[in-house]
């Protein structure tokens, strides 16, 4: 009695070790606060100082328009006058606006030439202002363009060029201006959405939520959970409580195959159902021997010509024989599955669109 008692407690021990544990991840890091985002700007300036290898004003007239708007601001006119600097470059200015970014902040631009400008090292950037979807300037950038390039031309045409020097950055090159109006102290409820939708996790989470914090979260749909502070607790701290609780999180069974790169990748719930298969490769080859005919010696209207010749061949693997497939309850199961074929990863890829086809695939394929 004794011993039986040992050995069904050593097997459940065993077991215990075999049992995966459900992997969980911090609410942080599948779900964001809705309204929390950075926000794109956009802008166009001129980048000034460059030795030579800027915009033609002849084929650039946009250009040209802004050095002479650009010089009546300043208080030069030049209009009408045959200017032909190749010292400057029309470019796009782009940056983002992280969330709660307050005045005076700085953020890094990009830069990027819009005409025919061969390289943007060594410019300025002239103030330029940063307009948001909305039309309103947040940011206001200028500084020294930095492109990380090489780029060398010599007088018979010959060039080298390392990197894209018609584009570059400005590190902290902007400084905001104003503020994007999100005021989440003052908000009784804010909303996390998950980067990867799904009703169960939004479920789990709407729970582990309110068994911390009770009667604080709905899960409004598979993607929105909604949240309401408690009373004595402002948003902001709730909301850092909040996104460091741990979720077990749920995903659909999905194959994901690259045929390009020959990659497969599958989730954890994927199953297949007991299926038998078989797999062998058919090379057909066809080898061209041309042979040369030529007249007999001394024959008359003789003519050499070419005669084609072609060797076709056909081979068959025989490939692995039949083996059984799938009836596995996990993941690992499966795979140890398929390395029994013994094949590669394409043909893997064409094993699973068959199984697929044949309904005993349990999951979804995605083609990249």
């Amino acid at each position: 009695m004794q011993k039986l008692l040992a050995s069904l407690l050593t097997a459940a021990a065993l077991a215990g070790f075999a049992a995966p544990a459900m992997a969980q991840s911090r609410i942080k890091d599948i779900a964001a606060v809705e309204g929390v985002r950075s926000n794109q700007l956009v802008g166009y300036g001129l980048v000034v100082g460059l030795a030579g290898t800027g915009d033609s004003l002849r084929n650039c007239p946009f250009t040209r328009q802004s050095l002479e708007g650009m010089s009546e601001r300043l208080g030069n006119n030049i209009r009408g006058s045959t200017a032909n600097t190749k010292n400057m470059a029309a470019v796009m200015v782009t940056a983002e606006l992280p969330a709660f970014a307050t005045p005076g902040a700085r953020i890094d631009v990009s830069v990027s030439s819009m005409c025919d400008a061969k390289s943007l090292l060594g410019g300025s950037l002239i103030v330029t202002g940063l307009q948001g979807a909305d039309g309103q300037v947040y940011a206001v950038a200028q500084g020294s363009v930095q492109t990380g390039s090489v780029s060398a031309s010599g007088a018979s045409g010959s060039s080298i060029t390392r990197g894209v020097p018609t584009a570059g950055r400005i590190a902290s090159g902007a400084t905001v201006e104003r503020e994007t109006g999100f005021e989440l102290a003052n908000m009784n409820e804010v909303r996390l959405t998950l980067r990867n939708p799904d009703f169960t996790t939004a479920q789990r989470m709407a729970a582990v939520i309110n068994q911390s914090y009770p009667n604080s979260a709905l899960a409004e749909n598979g993607t929105v959970v909604a949240l309401r502070a408690p009373a004595g607790l402002g948003m902001a701290g709730f909301i850092s409580r909040v996104e460091n609780l741990s979720v077990e999180v749920d995903a659909p069974a999905k194959v994901i195959i690259d045929e390009v790169n020959g990659v497969v990748v599958m989730g954890e719930a994927v199953r297949v159902s007991t299926v038998a298969i078989a797999q062998g490769n058919l090379t057909v080859s066809v080898q061209e021997s041309p042979m040369v005919s030529q007249p007999e010696p001394f024959s008359r209207g003789g003519q050499t010509v070419v005669l084609p010749q072609s060797d076709v061949t056909v081979e068959e693997e025989r490939g692995v024989q039949m083996r059984m497939l799938g009836g596995g309850s996990s993941l690992s199961s499966l795979v140890n599955g398929l390395n029994a074929l013994g094949v590669s990863p394409r043909d893997m890829i064409s094993i699973l669109q068959a199984i697929k086809a044949a309904g005993a695939l349990q999951a979804d394929i995605e083609v990249m």
